[in-house]
Protein backbone atom coordinates (compact mmCIF):
# COMPACT_ATOMS: atom_id res chain seq x y z
CA UNK A 1 0.00 0.00 0.00
CA UNK A 2 1.48 3.60 -1.22
CA UNK A 3 1.55 5.79 2.15
CA UNK A 4 1.18 8.90 -0.37
CA UNK A 5 -2.47 7.70 -1.52
CA UNK A 6 -3.89 6.60 1.87
CA UNK A 7 -7.22 7.92 2.31
CA UNK A 8 -6.31 9.47 6.08
CA UNK A 9 -3.20 11.01 4.48
CA UNK A 10 -4.67 14.39 5.42
CA UNK A 11 -4.81 13.83 8.70
CA UNK A 12 -3.44 16.91 10.29
CA UNK A 13 -7.24 18.11 8.92
CA UNK A 14 -9.02 15.51 11.11
CA UNK A 15 -11.07 17.05 14.19
CA UNK A 16 -12.32 13.75 16.14
CA UNK A 17 -9.84 11.44 16.85
CA UNK A 18 -11.60 7.96 17.13
CA UNK A 19 -12.85 8.33 14.04
CA UNK A 20 -9.16 8.96 12.71
CA UNK A 21 -7.78 6.35 14.88
CA UNK A 22 -10.34 4.04 13.58
CA UNK A 23 -9.54 5.19 9.75
CA UNK A 24 -5.64 4.05 10.46
CA UNK A 25 -6.96 1.01 12.48
CA UNK A 26 -8.17 -0.46 9.26
CA UNK A 27 -5.56 0.91 7.13
CA UNK A 28 -3.50 -1.14 8.96
CA UNK A 29 -5.60 -4.25 8.81
CA UNK A 30 -4.89 -4.92 5.34
CA UNK A 31 -0.85 -3.92 5.21
CA UNK A 32 0.56 -5.40 8.36
CA UNK A 33 1.90 -9.18 8.65
CA UNK A 34 1.10 -10.06 11.90
CA UNK A 35 -1.53 -8.09 14.88
CA UNK A 36 -2.49 -4.70 13.54
CA UNK A 37 -4.34 -4.44 17.06
CA UNK A 38 -0.48 -4.69 18.50
CA UNK A 39 0.36 -2.35 21.42
CA UNK A 40 2.97 -1.41 23.40
CA UNK A 41 1.14 -0.93 27.52
CA UNK A 42 3.45 1.24 29.47
CA UNK A 43 2.69 1.19 33.23
CA UNK A 44 3.96 2.11 36.50
CA UNK A 45 4.80 0.08 39.85
CA UNK A 46 4.43 1.17 43.25
CA UNK A 47 8.13 2.54 42.94
CA UNK A 48 7.03 4.61 40.22
CA UNK A 49 9.35 2.23 38.16
CA UNK A 50 7.89 1.91 34.34
CA UNK A 51 6.85 -0.81 32.75
CA UNK A 52 6.06 -1.71 29.12
CA UNK A 53 5.32 -4.34 27.15
CA UNK A 54 2.97 -5.62 23.87
CA UNK A 55 -1.07 -6.42 23.95
CA UNK A 56 -3.33 -6.56 21.84
CA UNK A 57 -6.27 -4.32 21.39
CA UNK A 58 -9.52 -5.83 21.80
CA UNK A 59 -12.09 -2.91 21.42
CA UNK A 60 -12.45 1.05 21.33
CA UNK A 61 -15.14 3.34 20.70
CA UNK A 62 -15.50 6.32 22.13
CA UNK A 63 -15.57 5.52 25.57
CA UNK A 64 -11.74 4.48 25.10
CA UNK A 65 -9.38 1.53 24.04
CA UNK A 66 -10.01 -1.90 26.01
CA UNK A 67 -7.65 -4.98 26.27
CA UNK A 68 -7.67 -7.95 28.48
CA UNK A 69 -5.68 -9.47 31.00
CA UNK A 70 -5.25 -11.26 34.16
CA UNK A 71 -5.47 -8.79 36.90
CA UNK A 72 -2.80 -10.56 39.50
CA UNK A 73 -0.29 -10.03 36.17
CA UNK A 74 2.43 -7.69 36.47
CA UNK A 75 0.30 -5.11 34.64
CA UNK A 76 -2.51 -5.85 36.41
CA UNK A 77 -1.25 -5.10 40.00
CA UNK A 78 0.18 -2.01 38.26
CA UNK A 79 -2.56 -0.28 36.92
CA UNK A 80 -4.55 -1.44 39.79
CA UNK A 81 -2.27 0.64 41.82
CA UNK A 82 -2.67 3.64 40.19
CA UNK A 83 -5.45 3.36 37.46
CA UNK A 84 -3.57 5.09 34.60
CA UNK A 85 -2.05 4.06 31.60
CA UNK A 86 -0.48 4.55 28.10
CA UNK A 87 -0.59 2.57 24.61
CA UNK A 88 1.80 2.94 21.70
CA UNK A 89 0.85 1.65 18.30
CA UNK A 90 3.21 1.93 15.92
CA UNK A 91 2.54 0.56 12.28
CA UNK A 92 5.96 0.15 10.34
CA UNK A 93 4.21 -0.54 7.04
CA UNK A 94 2.64 2.55 6.89
CA UNK A 95 5.16 4.58 8.79
CA UNK A 96 2.35 5.83 11.70
CA UNK A 97 2.18 5.92 15.42
CA UNK A 98 -0.54 7.03 17.89
CA UNK A 99 0.33 7.25 21.41
CA UNK A 100 -2.89 7.26 23.99
CA UNK A 101 -2.42 8.38 27.87
CA UNK A 102 -5.04 8.78 30.51
CA UNK A 103 -7.18 7.43 33.55
CA UNK A 104 -8.12 3.35 33.47
CA UNK A 105 -11.16 2.08 34.12
CA UNK A 106 -12.34 -1.69 34.41
CA UNK A 107 -15.21 -3.17 32.17
CA UNK A 108 -18.32 -4.48 33.21
CA UNK A 109 -18.94 -8.12 34.06
CA UNK A 110 -21.39 -8.00 30.61
CA UNK A 111 -18.17 -7.40 28.70
CA UNK A 112 -15.88 -9.43 30.08
CA UNK A 113 -17.68 -12.33 30.09
CA UNK A 114 -18.99 -11.99 26.29
CA UNK A 115 -15.42 -11.16 25.17
CA UNK A 116 -14.11 -14.09 27.58
CA UNK A 117 -16.80 -16.42 25.84
CA UNK A 118 -15.55 -15.58 22.47
CA UNK A 119 -12.16 -16.92 23.19
CA UNK A 120 -11.42 -20.85 22.19
CA UNK A 121 -11.22 -23.12 24.26
CA UNK A 122 -8.02 -23.42 25.17
CA UNK A 123 -7.39 -19.78 25.76
CA UNK A 124 -10.01 -19.83 28.61
CA UNK A 125 -8.42 -22.99 29.83
CA UNK A 126 -5.20 -20.99 29.67
CA UNK A 127 -6.66 -18.30 31.87
CA UNK A 128 -7.14 -20.63 34.64
CA UNK A 129 -3.74 -22.44 34.41
CA UNK A 130 -1.16 -19.59 34.25
CA UNK A 131 -0.18 -17.70 36.74
CA UNK A 132 0.45 -14.72 34.85
CA UNK A 133 3.88 -12.84 36.09
CA UNK A 134 4.80 -15.36 38.72
CA UNK A 135 7.47 -17.34 39.11
CA UNK A 136 7.13 -20.97 37.11
CA UNK A 137 9.49 -23.88 37.99
CA UNK A 138 9.47 -25.96 35.05
CA UNK A 139 7.78 -25.85 31.38
CA UNK A 140 5.84 -29.18 32.55
CA UNK A 141 4.69 -27.37 35.56
CA UNK A 142 2.49 -25.44 33.10
CA UNK A 143 1.81 -27.94 30.98
CA UNK A 144 0.23 -30.11 34.30
CA UNK A 145 -1.70 -26.78 35.38
CA UNK A 146 -3.45 -27.07 32.00
CA UNK A 147 -3.99 -31.00 31.97
CA UNK A 148 -5.83 -30.67 35.39
CA UNK A 149 -7.83 -27.65 34.11
CA UNK A 150 -8.87 -29.27 31.00
CA UNK A 151 -9.87 -32.46 33.05
CA UNK A 152 -11.88 -29.74 35.21
CA UNK A 153 -13.82 -28.52 32.50
CA UNK A 154 -14.11 -31.39 29.89
CA UNK A 155 -17.16 -30.39 28.39
CA UNK A 156 -19.71 -27.09 27.95
CA UNK A 157 -19.02 -24.02 29.10
CA UNK A 158 -15.83 -22.71 30.97
CA UNK A 159 -16.34 -19.86 33.62
CA UNK A 160 -14.51 -16.01 33.66
CA UNK A 161 -12.04 -16.42 36.26
CA UNK A 162 -12.80 -13.62 38.41
CA UNK A 163 -9.43 -12.20 38.89
CA UNK A 164 -9.60 -12.17 35.09
CA UNK A 165 -10.82 -9.07 32.76
CA UNK A 166 -10.53 -5.91 31.16
CA UNK A 167 -9.37 -2.70 31.50
CA UNK A 168 -10.26 0.06 29.30
CA UNK A 169 -7.90 3.10 28.61
CA UNK A 170 -10.30 6.68 28.42
CA UNK A 171 -7.62 8.62 26.76
CA UNK A 172 -7.10 12.21 27.85
CA UNK A 173 -5.04 12.59 25.05
CA UNK A 174 -4.68 10.99 21.63
CA UNK A 175 -1.60 12.35 19.22
CA UNK A 176 -0.77 10.85 15.58
CA UNK A 177 2.74 10.96 13.90
CA UNK A 178 3.08 10.37 10.28
CA UNK A 179 6.65 9.42 8.70
CA UNK A 180 8.17 12.44 6.38
CA UNK A 181 11.45 13.01 4.56
CA UNK A 182 14.24 14.29 6.69
CA UNK A 183 12.11 13.81 9.86
CA UNK A 184 9.90 16.67 9.39
CA UNK A 185 7.41 14.60 10.27
CA UNK A 186 3.73 14.96 11.06
CA UNK A 187 2.10 15.32 14.59
CA UNK A 188 -1.34 16.41 15.72
CA UNK A 189 -1.77 15.98 19.35
CA UNK A 190 -5.90 15.73 20.51
CA UNK A 191 -6.32 16.51 24.22
CA UNK A 192 -9.66 16.32 26.31
CA UNK A 193 -11.47 19.53 26.38
CA UNK A 194 -14.63 19.62 28.25
CA UNK A 195 -16.95 17.10 26.51
CA UNK A 196 -14.85 17.76 23.23
CA UNK A 197 -11.32 18.15 21.92
CA UNK A 198 -8.58 20.47 21.73
CA UNK A 199 -6.90 20.15 18.65
CA UNK A 200 -2.94 21.15 17.95
CA UNK A 201 0.27 20.42 15.99
CA UNK A 202 3.45 19.74 17.18
CA UNK A 203 7.12 19.84 16.07
CA UNK A 204 8.56 16.76 14.72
Amino acid sequence: MNQDTLRSGDFTESTEPFRLFAEWLEDATKSETNDPNGVALATVDADGMPNVRMVLLKGFDERGFVFYTNFESAKGREILGTMKAAMCFHWKSLRRQVRIRGPVEIVSDAEADDYYATRPRGSRIGAWASKQSRPLESRFALEKAVAECTAKYPIGSIPRPKYWSGFRIMPSSMEFWHDRPFRLHDRVIFTRDGDGWAKARLYP
